[in-house]
């Protein structure tokens, strides 16, 4: 009797859970270290349905969390001089980023420069008036000072991605859209592949790469209760007032009013940086939220302030207790590999974090960053 397609066997050495920043990233330098027996499983038709096509694309490396922004320093030289032949457009426009200050916090701020200096991220120091004549429709009220960043962005998603898994591809790596994992396979206490609809899928190493599913497919083989949590964050585009021309202008982070804006085409996007617990699902922007930002939007740029959005989207940022990232072996579950907790930083630091992840699984160890600061043992229960 004929073996019907779903009760099919595939054996291959990494499954990779997941085909967004992560999951391709790390497909990509997997078969840059010659790992190339490898497949990605993607529940959706094709890349990019998640927080991977639903973020602002953007590189800003100046972060509160160390263990982030060194990662961020770190991943910035590949998007910014990507290896030859890797991608067919550039990666990374430049715009800038000016970080503004109020009064509240910038003297502790303005301290840290040192600090950053020293982790490879050099900024420039702005006063008011310096910070007005960048972003002209700053409040004076609102600028005690503000940090720039010259080097950091608008990224490409689409060519990033795309640049990643045609190159994974081509080295060897399959890639399966429409096909969800449903459940791992676990034989004496160690995981040996996943369930699809499309058959089992076995593996010496599966990596859970959900985004925010990741936490559940953890759970549900018996992994390290990590509790990563997804929020909602939501981005508009709306016009700018038409004697306003804002194409030169930097991203602009506004701390106190936490918010965030920079040009979209002869508009603006605008994210109020929210961070609403939800469950893993496809989001929609909230309304209230979107006015509450416009409100404080009054606070820093009062005539930026749209009266209609042309644009709205939401998407799910996760993350671990700690806000880094997740990254190794899980100490109770052999053969299960955690690539979580993004946090809304994935698409930045994708080229470190991929490079970290390919060593894990290639060597054991890497030489790269201290892979014990992302590790999923941080978790375990001592």
């Amino acid at each position: 009797m004929a073996v019907g397609y779903a009760a099919a066997v595939h054996e291959h050495d990494v499954v990779i859970v997941g085909a967004g920043i992560a999951g391709v990233s790390l497909a990509y330098f997997l078969a840059e270290a010659g790992v190339t027996d490898v497949v990605l499983l993607e529940r959706e038709d094709r890349l990019a349905v998640h927080a991977s096509g639903r973020s602002a694309a953007t590189l800003s490396r100046l972060d509160a969390n160390p263990t982030l922004c060194r990662l961020k320093v770190l991943g910035a030289p590949f998007l910014a001089a990507p290896p030859a032949g890797f991608a067919e457009h550039r990666l990374l426009d430049p715009i800038g980023v000016v970080a503004v200050f109020g009064a509240a916090t910038w003297p502790a701020v303005r301290e840290t420069v040192p600090a950053l200096a020293a982790i490879g991220l050099e900024v420039r120091v702005l006063d008011p008036d310096e910070a007005i004549a960048r972003v002209p429709v700053l409040e004076r009220t609102a600028v005690a000072g503000a940090l720039e960043v010259p080097g950091d962005g608008r990224i490409d998603v689409h060519e990033l991605l795309s640049s990643y898994l045609r190159h994974a591809r081509q080295r060897g790596v399959a890639c399966r859209f429409g096909v969800e994992a449903t459940r791992l396979v676990v034989e004496d206490r160690r995981c040996r592949g996943v369930e699809t609809p499309a058959g089992e899928f076995r593996a010496r190493l599966v990596v859970d790469a959900g985004g925010a599913w990741a936490g559940a497919l953890g759970r549900a083989a018996g992994a390290t209760p990590i509790p990563l949590q997804p929020k909602r964050r939501t981005l508009v585009v709306f016009d700018a007032p038409p004697d306003l021309p804002v194409a030169g202008w930097p991203l602009v982070h506004c701390d106190e009013q936490q918010l965030y804006f920079l040009p979209e085409g002869a508009g603006v996007m605008l994210s109020p940086m929210d961070e609403v617990d939800m469950a893993p699902c496809d989001p929609r922007p909230s309304d209230e939220t979107i006015a509450a930002a416009f409100e404080r939007m009054r606070q820093v740029a009062p005539r930026l302030v749209p009266r209609t959005v042309r644009r709205r989207w939401a998407g799910l940022r996760t993350f671990a207790p700690d806000r880094v990232l997740v990254v190794g072996e899980d100490p109770q579950l052999p053969g299960f590999f955690w690539l979580a907790g993004q946090g809304g930083c994935g698409i930045e630091t994708s080229p470190i974090v991929g490079q970290v992840a390919a060593d894990l699984i290639v060597r054991g160890w890497t030489e790269r960053f201290d892979a014990a600061l992302l590790s999923p043992a941080r978790f375990a229960a001592s």
